[in-house]
């Protein structure tokens, strides 16, 4: 079921999943009018349609997801029965984790890592794993060694990353909802890039995965993507009933905009020196008209974070790829060759190499970000922000085999926003606002203070409302009529 690369592509059907999002498919299954079994089988109907053109998925469970789905009293929680993926960085007993590279002998896993136990929980029925490039490095989902992830809304272009192949499943309506983790912007980048909902909670809102908490900054969180804001909140309060952090505070099931008047700064270019692109621009700009419509207060603002940061980040993320190659055998598998790596994952090792000596004072600073952040949002409850820097780029722009020098230039003027979310340990959302001239998504960000998630989903809620983005399905179907 091959396409042509300029085209869209999506699997909505009239089946037992329709168009539901996955609040409304779990109250089908809870109802009786469609059972998880039918669920479960249309799922995977869509999944074998999809994964010929959109190679979304990295590895699938579909016999055993069929056989739970039989039987109701294994599935129990508020999304019993809603069919998902998780991200092939994060262990699932019973199926392999191969990161995204050839350098990892994927190994099945004996245990389910502890996020994943906390999604799961849910009652989500887990039918495989997500794609991912290597170790999430990138920001494109195209592994050398494989076919790219394509971005339903016009297959020429990347799904973003590295959640890439899971919001592309979501996008293309696979499954309405997907695990997602974000070290650097890998939720909020590819719901971006596919015109979804993405959030990343605060450091520590949902549980840590190991690799995390070993980190001397701990810059991951895990999470979803979806295609509406309510799939989202849903998620979030049930994820904190499972898993509560006495130190932030309680979030609970948010279902609705506010009344509240916001202070909210925004900013248009990032401090890294490269300028924002003009459709980007103008989206940021005009979601800042619909919130002044809405009764908030807009005002331009300085970015919360000292100019230090887009070097210190870099050099992070530089010793996070000098760490895998070496110590690959330790943390992924004995048969890991630090030779396999791809080019980006060695261009940003040998960088680390070369500036290691500043290491001490970048993580000093970094973990400092958390105070500076903080002391400058005092007098705000939100920054609108772009999530990238320019428009969705099209496949091979971003691909590992480019020379890293060009590479990392080019990663440098798209991924200049989303990283302090992840090195303050704030929360962000991206949000679909407008559309490119290729079709494909254009997204906003919302950063808020520690903690506040609510206040995100309550924007979120707002905006959905005053301007309602459309599904994959939606969108084509407008303007075949």
């Amino acid at each position: 079921m091959n396409q042509p690369a300029n085209t869209h592509f999506h699997c909505f059907r009239d089946d037992a999943m329709a168009d539901d999002d996955a609040t409304a498919l779990a109250e089908r299954i809870r109802s009786g009018d469609v059972s998880a079994g039918e669920v479960a089988m249309a799922a995977i109907e869509r999944a074998q349609a999809a994964t010929p053109v959109i190679h979304g998925v990295e590895s699938e469970c579909y016999h055993k997801a069929r056989q739970h789905s039989q039987h109701p009293g294994s599935l129990s929680g508020p999304f019993a029965g809603v069919p998902t993926y998780i991200k092939d960085n994060t262990d699932v007993q019973g199926l392999p984790t191969g990161h995204g590279s050839r350098a990892v002998s994927p190994k099945i896993a004996q245990k389910t890592s502890p996020f994943a136990e906390q999604m799961l929980a849910q009652g989500y029925l887990c039918l495989g794993k997500s794609t991912l490039p290597e170790f999430g490095f990138n920001a494109t989902t195209e592994p050398v060694t494989a076919p790219p992830t394509r971005n339903p809304w016009n297959l020429a272009f990347s799904s973003g990353a590295s959640s890439g192949g899971a919001a592309a499943l979501v996008a293309a309506g696979v499954v309405p909802i997907a695990h997602a983790n974000d070290g650097g912007g890998s939720i909020r980048i590819p719901a971006a890039c596919c015109g979804l909902v993405g959030l990343k909670p605060t450091r520590g809102r949902v549980v840590d995965n190991d690799a995390a908490r070993d980190l001397p900054v701990n810059i991951v969180s895990d999470g979803v993507v979806t295609r509406s804001v309510r799939d989202t909140a849903g998620f979030l309060a049930h994820a904190e009933s499972y898993f509560l952090n006495r130190k932030l505070p309680a979030v609970g099931h948010i279902q609705g905009p506010s009344s509240r008047q916001l202070r909210i700064g925004m900013v248009l270019d990032s401090i890294n020196g490269y300028p924002t692109d003009s459709e980007t621009r103008i989206t940021v700009e005009q979601t800042a008209r619909h919130l002044e419509k809405l009764g908030h207060v807009i005002e331009p603002m300085d970015i919360p974070v000292a100019n230090s940061f887009p070097d210190d980040f870099a050099l992070y993320w530089g010793m996070l790829a000098y760490g895998v190659k070496a110590r690959g055998k330790k943390l992924f598998h004995p048969d890991f060759d630090k030779h396999q790596v791809d080019g980006l994952t060695d261009g940003l090792a040998a960088m680390f190499r070369r500036q290691f000596w500043r290491l001490p004072a970048v993580i000093w600073r970094l973990k400092r970000s958390w105070h500076d952040y903080q002391h400058r949002m005092q007098n705000y409850d939100a920054v609108l922000t772009p999530v990238l820097g320019q428009t969705t780029q099209p496949l091979g722009h971003l691909r590992p085999d480019v020379p890293f020098d060009t590479l990392f230039e080019r990663l440098s003027g798209y991924v200049n926003f989303t990283p302090l979310a992840n090195a303050t340990g704030a929360p962000a959302i991206a949000l679909p606002m407008g559309k490119s001239t290729h079709g494909l998504p254009v997204s906003v960000q919302f950063m808020a203070r520690h903690g506040d998630e609510r206040t995100l989903l309550e924007l979120a809620y707002a905006l959905e409302a005053d301007h309602p983005w459309p599904t994959l399905n939606q969108a084509f179907r407008d303007l075949q009529t």
